[in-house]
């Protein structure tokens, strides 16, 4: 199936809540990372009757708005990674957390960021104060050392979470194991857009924030909304410095943290629970009984 189902190792993770050994096939289409439309890339053409596997149902309902009701709120796969990983409990322990860790809107293999990273990267460490900096770049940015030595110049450890991989090469199944660990020893995680590594952050408990230069992504697609739509949608948000419990209410809704299916259930949804069989308009995957 659709190879952004292995972006960041979701498929995987997925895998592991499920007890089921690599490799796997989703056979549906899941949700890869937090937007503000259907839960899809704007243009991919998705074959109809196979499920759309979407992280909670503010996405459903939005699809479900655009004449697509084979929506299934399952829950993120970070979700299920906090269970697996016991945050609860990690919590509970207190540990030290230090620093802020910093993910600046980025682009991808066919979309390019335009902004000053030298403006953004002084805005940060005026507002963060004398505290250690993380600066997590996408995999693109950070492979340009141009890039990469504007921040490191100013003081910030650089670092990428890996690759998330592409028509099913190069993916990286640890990138989310790699995110928590850095994720739950940072006290702060910032952003000058709003995006999926904020609610990450939120829900390890960690105090965020939002603000800077947005940047401009190149060949934007305006059905999206930009910025404004953004802050239409979460405006409690995009402030310096987010309530704890503000901030983790927005990502237990965002995340689906409410809707996590049951191993069975799930593996059932995903199509693992026997031999997959092309899907009917009527019947487009098994379900429980």
């Amino acid at each position: 199936m659709h190879h952004a189902n292995h972006f960041y190792g979701h498929a995987e993770v997925l895998a592991r809540w499920c007890g089921r050994p690599g490799p796997v096939t989703i056979w549906g289409y899941l949700q890869h990372g937090w937007n503000t439309y259907d839960g899809f890339a704007v243009g991919h053409e998705l074959v109809p009757g196979w499920p759309r596997l979407v992280w909670s149902p503010a996405v459903a309902r939005r699809g479900w708005a655009m004449g697509r009701r084979d929506h299934e709120v399952v829950g993120a796969p970070w979700a299920y990674l906090l269970e697996l990983e016991g945050q609860r409990d990690w919590e509970r322990a207190k540990p030290e957390r230090a620093g802020t860790i910093v993910y600046p809107f980025h682009g991808w293999e066919g979309q390019r960021i335009l902004g000053d990273h030298g403006a953004y990267a002084d805005d940060v460490r005026r507002r963060e104060g004398d505290v250690p900096l993380t600066m997590c770049l996408y995999w693109t940015d950070y492979e340009n050392p141009d890039i990469r030595k504007v921040y490191e110049d100013k003081g910030f450890r650089v670092i990428t979470h890996g690759r998330r991989g592409f028509m099913h090469r190069d993916g990286d199944p640890g990138f989310l194991d790699r995110q928590l660990a850095e994720l739950r020893r940072h006290a702060r995680v910032v952003s000058n857009r709003m995006g999926s590594a904020l609610l990450y952050g939120a829900s390890t408990g960690a105090e965020i924030g939002i603000y800077g230069d947005p940047m401009v992504l190149q060949r934007d697609h305006a059905v999206l909304g930009g910025m404004a739509r953004q802050r239409r949608l979460l405006p409690e948000l995009h402030t310096d410095a987010v309530p704890r419990e503000v901030a983790r209410a927005v990502a237990r809704r965002e995340l689906g943290q409410d809707h996590l299916r049951p191993p069975a259930q799930l593996a059932a949804l995903l199509g693992w629970d026997d031999e997959p069989r092309p899907p009917t308009a009527a019947d487009p995957l098994r379900r429980p009984a």
